[in-house]
């Protein structure tokens, strides 16, 4: 008999980490069946029509969509990116620098309500975010030097420095990346939104910090924190306890 695992508490709310072992790989299993067979349509359509173009972009947006329901559960076990909340990941340290990155479409799928509205589910977003931050702070603070770098469009310049970040620039090779996952990041913010949402690109920060600078702006991440929960208090209904 399959007991469910314990999860982190702080995954608790991921339903994905929350299944046996058994429910992971039949769920994974069929969203590759789904995967392969749009893939074989797609091709048949292309060699039908003599627009191979259509196969070869079908599969580059279904990569782009799948990847991380199997890249994140395996780099979350080998160790190489590790949660802080159900939508705040960090990579391994590696050279005095630990890069975070926001939740992925894998994340947004199995951690967000789908019964929550758009603004809730933004305000759901962030909180889990500055929760994610909170934790990290606290992992590393007696390793006040660590730098901590992101990339995001959804953070606004004034939102990141009341956080204690800096703001660079995003070099090509990130927006390369982005470009390419667009429909993953498309069909990410249009969960966010619950609703259709074609994100700006052209937003995108880099913000970077030393653990030192978060740790100044504690008192006020854990403010918006909580602020976010009284405001929306619904969008926690179904994870108290």
């Amino acid at each position: 008999m399959n007991s469910k695992p314990r999860a982190e508490p702080f995954l608790r709310n991921h339903k994905f980490y929350t299944k046996t072992p058994k429910a992971q790989n039949k769920f994974l299993l069929a969203l590759a069946l789904l995967a392969f067979a749009v893939l074989l349509v797609l091709v048949v359509l292309s060699i039908y029509t003599g627009f191979y173009f259509i196969a070869i972009l079908g599969f580059a947006i279904i990569l782009s969509l799948v990847a991380p329901f199997f890249d994140m559960p395996s780099l979350k076990k080998s160790g190489k990116m590790s949660y802080y909340a159900p939508l705040f990941i960090t990579e391994k340290p590696k050279d005095g620098l630990i890069k975070i990155h926001g939740g992925t479409l894998f994340d947004y799928y199995f951690a967000i309500d789908r019964n929550l509205n758009g603004r809730e589910r933004t305000a759901y977003i962030m909180y889990e975010y500055l929760n994610g931050l909170l934790a990290l702070i606290e992992a590393y603070k007696d390793q006040p030097q660590l730098r901590v770098q992101g990339t995001s469009y959804i953070i606004n310049e004034r939102t990141a420095k009341k956080l204690g970040f800096k703001i660079g620039e995003t070099n090509g090779f990130q927006k390369l990346i982005l470009s390419y996952n667009y429909f993953n990041i498309l069909v990410s913010s249009s969960i966010a939104k619950n609703k259709l949402s074609f994100p700006k690109l052209s937003n995108t920060k880099t913000f970077e910090a030393q653990i030192s600078d978060l740790a100044l702006h504690k008192a006020h991440i854990e403010k918006l924190r909580d602020a976010l929960k009284h405001r929306h208090p619904q969008m926690l209904r179904d994870f108290s306890g």
